[in-house]
């Protein structure tokens, strides 16, 4: 065949369409030029398939994109990918046990010596990148970095260990998502029937504060202009959107008004905190270059929007940047590109917002980015993050969701919508990003990406390939989760048992959490709280001290929470009541008891195991800062009165001594030693811990002679005891002239795994 046949010609375009990203177009030269190549050309069809299923995967017709490269392996077309490819498109399409085969054979082949093979003489394909479809395509199928004009070569080595890596973690892939097929998920997921048509609908966008507009990108007849797109075959994006009528239900779908939509490729947009402005992607048109996606913005003003202006982020134009999402605070816009500098494909960015403009472009980094490809950055009000990527695992096929809780509160110390500091819990901060997959049916084998949430429910859209057959387009489906998946149950009561039914509870935390909260008449309060964010309670009552508690769930993911549900899906309550916290508080009006202080036999020396009791001492002193106290050492009858007497002193001293060390004023504090006058008095709670003694015994030398050996040692043990007892409970809270002094405005603090903020007897 000559080299100006018209079967070449057909061919050089289409390596022309497909370096500028006209994958429709390509597809349609490439079957052009293999319908005319006769069927004995072995070799040419076999590569001519290949192209054409390089064309269809890079816009998402995958069920094509699948036969095309199982006509080149039929063909025996010897490029190394073919069998990776095959197999990537067919856990696209959900067949993991075949897309296991192929991963494996060419696994096989790769590390096995050939003479012949094809070079990569690549040739790099700049993506559109425009709304959705054909720019999140581009570059994570061309190659992950480039598309393939294969050249045969002679070669006897191996295939670049990189794709070795991408098979493998393809394997993995495919054993992860037939397991994952047994999990039971809390989330309910149907189709968005009213904003879907025939063609692409994807990327839905609530606008923030009401959440009753909603915008996302489509390709249905009705967006501007009469063209085709050669990159999908489909019309270019427009912006279109829906809002609630007075019921609360979705009116009609119709363009986003204004200036927003014109002939160009609009859509993946995001909006800013107060939703004034609107952050998109636009592809602009131009049939002789490559097409990048770049950002624009545009303002509102009532419902209409303005004609957009581009957000200039980098003097390179010859990357895309695309997929804008705002954070929660404002100050940062976050988006996907595959400027210089990166890990993969195409990455996550971000760049600061001032009130002066933009500057200052950083990477988020390798524990967000992979070799592969990252996209479509979102938020949740709370900071939690979302995105979806290609290379991780697990990875159900193409793209799929992932979230970190805490996000805007550990990435690089980003400022937090939350003051740590006043809610005391600063140990949360810097702390390193943990990234979670969410589960089925929320991920799919087809691409799944662009959510967005109703501000704090667990309610939302996203948009998926999944359920057209392969063909690439994509539509939005709407989500739920149950709303109340913890909570936290607390008892608060006097030291002895009796509940306190007049105490109240403050409750804060890292999402912004501030409520007071009621007890009950028993004694016992419920709240909701959420995964991923840690919280503060606090226990006050009239004549007790306060108690504070610490509840950790920075730790928690989505996953634990939907492992809890499937334990308890017979439960009919929605909830998951698994924390239960305990909050005794000391009576300032009796001596309260301080378990866990030891001391070295016959001796005032405190042992190294007293440290928890004592630091929990040290806690509730700091938290009730106007409290002095008395601290009172006992003894058990044994031995002489000085001695004891002495010892006890000694003892109390001993106490009062560590208490200053940790930062306690020392005049807050008054050591005695009570030796073995001051029997223990046996209580209620000693009682059902001991039923051998009786209430409102007191442990004298007479009464323990009439238990029983082991009875005595106990009652021995009850004697030798550290208690303190409230003094006052104005301390600095007057001048020397008796004059109120207005204390100044302190946070809290507590220091990271810190052990005072547990239950303190």
């Amino acid at each position: 065949m000559s080299a100006c046949s018209p079967v070449d010609r057909l061919i050089r375009r289409g390596d022309n369409a497909l370096a500028i990203g006209e994958y429709a177009e390509a597809a349609a030269l490439y079957q052009r030029a293999y319908r005319q190549t006769p069927a004995k050309e072995r070799e040419q069809r076999g590569r001519l398939s290949y192209k054409m299923g390089d064309a269809y995967r890079c816009y998402g017709n995958v069920a094509k994109a699948v036969g095309n490269y199982a006509n080149a392996a039929r063909y025996y077309y010897t490029d190394t990918l073919t069998w990776l490819r095959l197999g990537d498109m067919q856990r696209v399409m959900g067949a993991y046990g075949e897309a296991s085969k192929s991963y494996q054979n060419f696994i096989t082949e790769s590390l096995s010596p050939r003479k012949e093979i094809f070079s990569q003489s690549s040739k790099k394909v700049v993506s559109v990148r425009k709304s959705q479809r054909a720019n999140r395509k581009k570059k994570r199928n061309m190659d992950y970095d480039t598309v393939s004009v294969a050249t045969p070569i002679l070669k006897s080595k191996n295939v670049d260990p990189k794709y070795l890596e991408i098979a493998r973690r393809g394997l993995l892939n495919c054993e992860a998502a037939l397991e994952s097929r047994k999990d039971v998920s809390a989330y309910t997921v149907r189709q968005a029937v009213l904003f879907n048509s025939p063609r692409a609908d994807y990327s839905p966008a609530l606008l923030p504060t009401e959440y009753d507009q909603i915008y996302f990108s489509t390709t249905r007849r009705q967006t501007q202009g009469n063209d085709i797109s050669g990159i999908t075959g489909m019309k270019t994006g427009d912006i279109f959107f829906s809002r609630k009528d007075e019921k609360g239900n979705w009116k009609r779908v119709e363009p986003a008004e204004g200036g927003i939509n014109t002939i160009d490729d609009e859509g993946a947009c995001s909006f800013s905190p107060d939703g004034s402005t609107m952050y998109l992607t636009v592809c602009r048109t131009d049939a002789k270059y490559p097409r990048m996606a770049e950002i624009w913005q545009s303002s509102r003003s009532d419902a209409t929007w303005s004609k957009p202006t581009q957000v200039k982020i980098s003097a390179d134009t010859l990357s895309d940047y695309a997929h804008p999402a705002i954070s929660p605070d404002g100050k940062w816009l976050y988006f996907s590109s595959n400027m210089p500098g990166g890990f993969g494909g195409y990455d996550l960015w971000r760049i600061r917002i001032g009130e002066h403009g933009i500057g200052g472009v950083e990477n988020l980094g390798p524990e967000i980015n992979t070799d592969g490809n990252e996209e479509f950055p979102a938020f949740r009000p709370n900071g939690d993050f979302y995105f979806s990527s290609d290379g991780r695992t697990p990875n159900w096929g193409g793209l799929d969701l992932y979230y970190v809780p805490q996000f805007t509160k550990r990435f690089r110390g980003e400022d937090t919508l939350f003051d740590a500091e006043q809610t005391g819990l600063v140990d949360t901060l810097h702390q390193q990003l943990v990234v979670e997959h969410l589960p089925a049916p929320m991920n799919s084998h087809g691409d799944d990406f662009g959510i967005t949430f109703e501000g704090l429910h667990n309610r939302g859209y996203f948009s998926s390939s999944h359920s057209t057959g392969g063909r690439g387009w994509d539509k939005i489906f709407e989500f739920s989760y149950p709303e109340r998946l913890l909570t936290v149950k607390g008892w608060v009561y006097e030291q002895d048992g009796n509940e306190l039914p007049s105490a109240q509870v403050y409750m804060v935390g890292t999402d912004g959490t501030n409520q007071k909260i009621s007890v009950l008449p028993n004694g016992s309060f419920e709240a909701p709280v959420q995964p991923g964010v840690n919280y503060l309670l606090m226990a006050v009552c009239n004549g007790f001290l306060n108690v504070r508690q610490q509840l950790r769930l920075d730790t928690l993911s989505q996953a634990d929470v939907e492992r809890a549900i499937a334990r308890q899906n017979k439960n009919p309550r929605k909830d998951v009541t698994q924390y239960v916290l305990q909050f005794p508080l000391p009576n300032i009006s009796i001596p309260v008891l301080v378990r866990g202080i030891y001391y070295q036999f016959d001796k005032a020396a405190i042992t190294d195991s007293s440290s928890v009791a004592l630091n929990r001492l040290v806690a509730l002193l700091k938290e009730n800062p106007n409290v002095t106290i008395e601290l009172a050492a006992h003894c058990d009858y044994r031995g002489t009165d000085a001695y004891n007497d002495r010892l006890s002193q000694q003892r109390a001293e001993a106490v009062v001594a560590y208490l200053v060390k940790q930062g306690i004023a020392r005049d807050r504090l008054t050591p005695m030693g009570y030796g073995k006058r001051w029997p223990k008095v046996v209580t209620t709670k000693l009682h059902a811990e001991y039923p051998f003694l009786a209430v409102g015994d007191t442990l004298t030398a007479e009464r323990i002679s009439l238990l029983r050996p082991a009875q005595q040692e106990i009652a021995n043990a009850l004697n030798r005891r550290t208690e303190f007892r409230v003094l006052r409970t104005t301390y600095g809270l007057f001048d020397r002239n008796g004059i109120y002094v207005t204390p100044a405005a302190k946070p809290k603090k507590l220091e990271a795994d810190d052990p005072n903020a547990v239950d303190i007897y």
